[in-house]
């Protein structure tokens, strides 16, 4: 039979293994080990009565597991257990062969004695144990002589590995001023050795850093609070170490450890206070509404949502005209306007602002109160503002046919300063780029300049500006909205040319044509237009008109019997007229061609020619003559054009033709844009320019209302019937295309006998180029040498030119 035994490091209970059966024995090994008292002769009658109780059939093979400690350092093989078979006799004819994990390589056999031994250092925590197989051969034959069967090594724990902390460092957070005991976070280390086998693996914990603050449960590994009222503002950081030792914390055994950061979460312990209890502030009344007037801030020790803050006004007389607003980034308040200031309305204003905490903690209410108030005086400044129209807004309606220069409106504007400066008007051009209107400059009285006509512009927008006199950089405008209203003007017409036909076997009452009539007018019962015939056509014999009281009337035939032959053509005169006060008519003429027609009334032709040519002429013989005669015309028309091109509008010669300009000057500088150019040909002879060829548009400016100086103050007010005659005559003037160029009236205001500048006039200049002297010309050298020949004393004659 097979057998097996374990020698320990001692190799202090091999006989007893391999004398007595594993489990035959066991209970005997607990009497014997339990340390009972035995009588003399017990422990024999015991072994016989178990020997012969566990009596069995013999086997072959009997097996118990090996153990060896791990991490053996020695330099010779390390011994594992014999393994023997009852059939070797020792004289080594038995070859033992060891097979399975780890043969050959972790553990070895003597083929002989059946010695195992491990030949590589053995590490429990990566293999705890090892399964091989174990086969007694025949050397000679090599058959068995046992059967195969399996055995296991096991590896027993050392006390090599220090707990290990796997998932440190810790970060914890616990909110500031908890109590003592509060749990904060739990910590957990690993060992690697055998927690089954003595105190390998048995963790103790325990702090070695960061007392007094915190603690740790030994067991469990939980660090609690260990100090009451920890305040966050005053220490937000802790480090604490926590150590692991096994072997229950006694001497010897290993050690690891791992940091732990705590930081205190924030409460609301602190109510917000305000490090000045009273604000300074100034403000411009020109400020717009939400603008920023300053800002207040009342300091809280606490972060996050337990330092926001909640500013109101809840006191004081600015708060119908201020407003304030948290901001959320940096908790300030800030202070902005409500509705427009007027330092002349009020100087200064005072408010009341509170800051609260809006988020409260019930168990910190006796820290309070989380508010505060402070006062914040504020300011209002001057500041030069522009000019303000009352109302702010004008709707004016004005009939079309109001005559020139006739007031409208009167524009009203006032500086809102206390100074109270004196106001001037304007038109802004851009708005009113047909110059309709004129406004004056001191009084505001806006008038027309110009014909108005509805049918050409029904509405005009324009803004009025009003400047300060003593500082012209503030300006105010205002928009007027001119409605145009309509007037009866305008006459009812034909909407286009009307041609209609009769037959030649017409009969009496027939409808030749219906004709409509349009009018630019737009009355507001709407139109009503009456027809009728012309007073020369009123006894027409051949044709009738019937109104169908529609704004259309009815062309009938009032006889039959039309000959081409007789005439051809027919030129009803209409006239029409509209339901306007006044009433206004015009005349249209409707041509009517004579044609003949089939029995069913279509036309077949409408030309004469077929009675008027005679026999021999053909159709195409009569084209030719007519392209000639019209060939023939436009050769004579195009003759007569180019001669009265030729022709000479003036009664100069070209040679003698001299081209000047007169220039005129807009208040007496600013360049070359000041200049306008006009044409002198016409000075020569008015007549022979107007007789000459067709109108020509003046080239000189429009009538300039505003030449006259804005920033000096009237002594008293222009007439409006005075306004009215000059607009009027300007206008007439504009509208003259024939009229000759007139220099610009200009009223200058700045010059004259009473000015320190004198007159800058030249009418009382000398009329006698003989008072000046120019000879000092001759002493300005060669290059003045021509100027002082024409212009220097001569003893000779004078020059003919």
């Amino acid at each position: 039979m097979w057998t097996s035994g374990r020698m320990s490091n001692a190799k202090s209970w091999l006989g007893l293994g391999m004398s007595l059966y594993f489990w035959g024995l066991m209970d005997l090994t607990t009497t014997v080990l339990s340390g009972t008292p035995t009588p003399p002769g017990k422990l024999e009658e015991l072994l016989s009565d178990k020997l012969q109780s566990h009596s069995r059939t013999k086997r072959s093979w009997v097996w118990n597991q090996f153990f060896v400690l791990e991490e053996y350092t020695g330099t010779d093989p390390l011994y594992v257990g014999k393994l023997h078979s009852d059939m070797d006799r020792g004289d080594g004819s038995i070859k033992y062969i060891l097979s399975g994990e780890g043969a050959g390589i972790v553990f070895t056999i003597d083929d002989t004695t059946g010695d195992i031994h491990a030949i590589q250092r053995l590490d429990r925590e990566e293999r705890a144990q090892y399964t091989l197989r174990a086969q007694a051969l025949d050397r000679r034959t090599g058959r068995p002589m046992e059967p195969e069967s399996e055995f296991i090594i096991k590896i027993q724990d050392i006390n090599d590995n220090e707990p290990k902390f796997l998932d440190g460092p810790y970060v914890a957070t616990v909110p500031e001023m908890s109590p003592v005991g509060t749990s904060v976070i739990q910590v957990t280390a690993t060992d690697a050795d055998d927690p089954t086998y003595g105190n390998s693996a048995r963790v103790v914990y325990s702090i070695l850093q960061g007392q007094p603050y915190f603690s740790v449960d030994s067991k469990t590994g939980v660090i609690r609070t260990a100090l009451m009222n920890m305040d966050r503002e005053a220490k937000e950081y802790y480090e604490v170490i926590i150590q692991a030792k096994d072997m229950g914390g006694q001497l010897g055994g290993l050690a690891g450890t791992t940091t732990v950061n705590i930081t205190l979460s924030d409460v609301n312990d602190n109510p917000p206070r305000f490090p000045q209890k009273h604000y300074q502030m100034s403000v411009l009344e020109s400020a717009p509404v939400s603008s920023t007037v300053g800002r207040v801030f009342a300091k809280d020790l606490d972060e996050g949502i337990n330092a926001e803050m909640k500013y109101t006004i809840v006191d004081g007389d600015g708060a119908d005209a201020f407003d304030i607003n948290t901001d959320p980034n940096f908790q300030v308040g800030i202070i902005t306007v409500k509705k427009p200031l007027s330092f002349e309305s009020k100087k200064s204003y005072t408010l009341k602002v509170e800051g609260a905490n809006p988020h409260l903690e019930m168990r910190f209410l006796n820290l309070g109160p989380f508010q505060d108030t402070t006062t914040v005086h504020i300011s209002v400044e001057d500041v030069d503002e522009p000019p303000v129209f009352e109302p702010g807004f004008y709707f004016v309606e004005v009939p079309e046919d109001v005559a020139i220069g006739t007031t409208i409106q009167i524009i009203s504007a006032k500086d809102p300063d206390v100074t109270n400066n004196s106001i001037r008007y304007s038109i802004d051009r851009s708005s009113d780029p047909g110059r309709f209107f004129y406004v004056d400059i001191t009084t505001g009285a806006l008038m027309t300049a110009r014909p108005l006509d509805r049918e050409e512009f029904s509405w005009h927008n324009i803004t009025v500006l009003a400047m300060e006199m003593n500082n012209p950089s503030q300006v105010g405008s205002v928009s007027v909205t001119i409605k145009v209203l309509d007037v009866n003007d305008n006459a009812p017409e034909f909407p286009r040319f009307y041609e209609a036909f009769v037959c030649e076997n017409a009969k009496a009452g027939q409808l030749i044509q219906t004709v409509s009539a349009v009018d630019q007018d737009d009355p507001r019962n709407g139109q009503r237009f009456y027809y009728s015939l012309a007073p020369e056509a009123a006894n027409n014999p051949n044709f009738t008109i019937r109104d169908n009281q529609d704004n259309t009337a009815r062309i009938l035939t009032r006889r039959s019997g039309f000959r081409q032959q007789e005439q051809s053509v027919f030129y009803l005169p209409i006239l029409i007229s509209d339901n306007g006060l006044p009433v206004l008519s015009s005349t249209g003429t409707l041509t009517i061609q004579v044609c003949s027609c089939d029995d069913e009334g279509h036309v077949l032709s409408c030309s004469p020619e077929a009675y008027m040519l005679p026999v021999s002429l053909s159709r195409g013989a009569l084209i030719a003559i007519l392209a000639c005669i019209f060939v023939l015309l436009v050769l004579v028309l195009l003759i007569l054009s180019m001669r009265r091109h030729r022709k000479q509008p003036y009664i100069i010669d070209d040679e003698e033709n001299i081209h000047e300009n007169i220039v005129r000057y807009d208040d007496e500088g600013g360049g070359e844009e000041d200049t306008e150019a006009f044409d002198i040909a016409a000075m020569w002879n008015p007549r022979e320019a107007q007789a000459g060829g067709a109108p020509k548009t003046r080239q000189d400016m429009l009538p300039e209302i505003e030449s006259l100086s804005r920033y000096v103050p009237q002594t008293c007010a222009v007439n409006s019937t005075v306004h009215s005659y000059v607009l009027a005559k300007l206008y007439e003037a504009d509208m003259d295309l024939w009229a000759p160029p007139f220099d610009s009236l200009q009223t200058y205001m700045f010059e004259g006998d009473g000015s320190v500048a004198g007159s800058l006039s030249s009418l009382q200049s000398a009329t006698s180029d003989s008072e000046q002297s120019f000879d000092f010309l001759t002493d300005w050298g060669p290059r003045f040498r021509k100027l002082a020949e024409l212009y220097g004393a001569s003893e000779g004659p004078a020059p003919l030119w």
